[in-house]
């Protein structure tokens, strides 16, 4: 009997000392994880204020880069120091405020058929629309290397181009557009409907090719973003009250 019952507390014993150390690891188990969608918890020591959740950073919007909208002159020149290269230099003017970083790109790679090297004047689009306040100058250089096998340059912009040949050369454009930075309170007129040279009217065909005016019973589709289109919102009779890039 005594031996039954000294074995049964011994069970007895055995049991709770098992259940203390489950309890225990059960009260030190981590945390459940959180389900998918949920924030990670946040520790913090006790008596402190728990440490506020980081705020996610907003998304950064691409930026383009565009042909600018004139190339205004292209110059080829041949150093005469070894090695002898041959250097691009152009000039341009983009629609607006707010493009950066122009460079010189080619258009294709490998030798064209022709022997001249197509370019194109990029640089990076503003974000935001700008106001038609005028034509910006901008330009950059693109250098050839020695022995370069191309008889020619030509270079691109988004509304004109100009061809250099024979190089080295130079040749200039002169850009007779109306950039529109005196456009608001002049009457609007559609191609053909006005003559050249009235006073207090801008027609149509002075202006940049990529043009869009908007009437007031009018809404605006296909809003793709284009930093070298011009818009122009009128008033009830034409009136020009508004000129913008996109």
């Amino acid at each position: 009997m005594h031996n039954t019952l000294c074995r049964l507390a011994g069970l007895a014993v055995a049991a709770m000392m098992q259940g203390g150390l489950v309890g225990l690891a059960l009260a030190q188990a981590p945390p459940a994880r959180p389900s998918v969608g949920e924030p990670p918890p946040q520790y913090a020591a006790p008596g402190s204020e728990p440490p506020a959740i980081p705020a996610t950073a907003p998304e950064t919007a691409a930026q383009s880069e565009l042909p600018v909208l004139f190339v205004t002159s292209v110059e080829v020149l041949r150093t005469s120091v070894d090695p002898r290269i041959d250097i691009v230099r152009v000039t341009g003017l983009a629609s607006s405020q707010g493009w950066s970083d122009p460079e010189l790109v080619p258009t294709y790679a490998g030798k064209p058929l022709d022997d001249v090297l197509d370019l194109q004047l990029i640089a990076t689009a503003p974000l935001q629309s700008q106001a038609a306040d005028g034509f910006v100058p901008i330009g950059a250089v693109f250098t050839l290397e020695e022995n370069q096998p191309f008889k020619g340059v030509r270079v691109r912009a988004s509304e004109n181009t100009i061809e250099v040949k024979p190089i080295p050369g130079l040749k200039q454009a002169d850009i007779t557009a109306d950039s529109c930075k005196d456009c608001i309170g002049k009457k609007f007129a559609e191609r053909g409907q006005a003559p050249a040279g009235q006073a207090g009217v801008v027609r149509q065909e002075d202006l940049p090719k990529i043009l869009r005016w908007i009437i007031p019973s009018r809404g605006i589709r296909g809003i793709t973003h284009n930093p070298n289109r011009l818009n122009l919102i009128l008033g009830d009779d034409n009136t020009i009250v508004q000129a913008y890039w996109e």
